[in-house]
């Protein structure tokens, strides 16, 4: 039979003061995400009474059904996800590779390097938005959708490294060098028993690519002139002309650009908490 913990007075006090102010740091955090969907909901009367109301009278699904069959949503959001995918593969194929080096082999430069990491964490996107406008035009890159996939990559490559960095230096080399004398190579060894044992750091720093590239604004709507190429959080700019003061149709459309993250994050929530928790208690 296993055995229960009994909790002293004092601990039990103590988590019901980290339960209240777990609570009273999350609504206010929660709240708009909240106010959005109930918002989307709605109909245009019940949106502008005097008197607001926390759940729609009736619900309203028209603002949903007209976005999703807008043609200009679907094409934004096809873009949305050629980038963030796009985004991502770089990343993680630049990222892990060179996360693992840093944590297996010595070299010259190294801690210059991972300094170099760190302050890119630390300086605004703006930084690098002219350099990199200059850089594209000059080869060609601007309106593709390369623009903006190199450079939301830019963003989570230092991120996925300095979180994966201290989970590969965790594993014992051991297990490598075990592998490699029974007649397998450095790079199966990595594939084959590295990655598997690393899959929730991993799958984390996947998931924070495909969110870092989801979400931009600032590059795509620099380097893409053309609508055509533009994701979904640079239509947000047209909606005021569109809808006016129409609420619920902005909202709905909120709603959606949020959703696949939401979805991911749920999904992936398990990978991504281990994952975090490892990356800052090893190496």
């Amino acid at each position: 039979m296993k055995k229960t913990s009994v909790l002293s007075p004092k601990e039990k006090k103590r988590r019901r003061v980290f339960t209240i102010i777990t609570i009273l740091v999350a609504i206010p955090l929660l709240f708009p995400l909240y106010w959005i969907v109930i918002s989307s909901l709605k109909g245009d009367a019940e949106i502008f009474q005097r008197i607001p109301t926390f759940l729609p009278n009736k619900v309203v699904l028209e603002p949903y059904i007209t976005q999703l069959t807008d043609p200009a949503t679907l094409v934004a959001l096809r873009n949305s996800c050629i980038i963030a995918v796009g985004s991502t593969v770089v990343s993680m194929i630049l990222a892990v590779p060179c996360a693992y080096g840093l944590s297996r082999f010595r070299f010259k430069g190294k801690k210059a390097m991972l300094l170099t990491f760190l302050v890119t964490q630390m300086l605004p996107s703006s930084l690098i938005l002219t350099p990199l406008y200059l850089i594209y035009s000059r080869i060609g890159l601007l309106n593709t959708y390369l623009a903006p996939i190199l450079s939301t990559a830019t963003l989570s490559i230092p991120f996925v490294v300095l979180m994966l960095r201290p989970i590969f230096s965790g594993i014992p080399k051991e297990l490598e060098e075990a592998a490699m004398i029974d007649g397998c190579g450095r790079f199966r060894a990595f594939t084959h028993i590295i990655l598997p044992i690393t899959k929730n750091g991993t799958v984390t720093g996947l998931a924070f690519s495909f969110i870092y590239a989801w979400n931009d604004l600032m590059y795509s709507i620099t380097f893409n002139t053309q609508e055509s190429l533009r994701p979904l959080t640079t239509r947000v700019y047209n909606f005021l002309t569109l809808y006016g003061t129409k609420w619920n149709y902005i909202m709905a459309y909120g709603v959606i650009l949020a959703l696949p993250v939401l979805i991911l994050f749920i999904v992936l929530q398990k990978y991504i908490v281990q994952g975090l928790v490892s990356g800052s208690v090893k190496g």
